[in-house]
């Protein structure tokens, strides 16, 4: 088994023979692993992110990434008839 680039390359054979232990490895290190043939890669194993850690990836993201361009009293009045809306249209 070889360590690349934050990942581990195991050969399929290898992998086979150990598939519980590995699984059990990505589960609990958060490890990669990619499963290689002949040398070449053909599978990439990675850990299931939790729907928290999606949120949180996502939350992140968007930190700091809206400009309001109008003041908050703006923002947050009626959007109804008692605006001057002319809902109708």
């Amino acid at each position: 088994m070889d360590k690349d680039h934050g990942h581990k390359r195991i050969p399929a054979g290898e992998f086979k023979q150990g598939c519980l232990a590995i699984l059990d490895q990505v589960a609990e290190h958060h490890q990669e692993y990619v499963i290689t043939k002949r040398g070449k890669p053909v599978a990439r194993l990675v850990p299931v992110e939790s729907d928290e850690a999606k949120e949180q990836a996502v939350r992140a993201g968007l930190h700091s990434s809206v400009e309001v361009l109008v003041s908050e009293a703006e923002l947050l009045a009626p959007t109804n008839e008692d605006a001057g809306w002319d809902l109708d249209d």
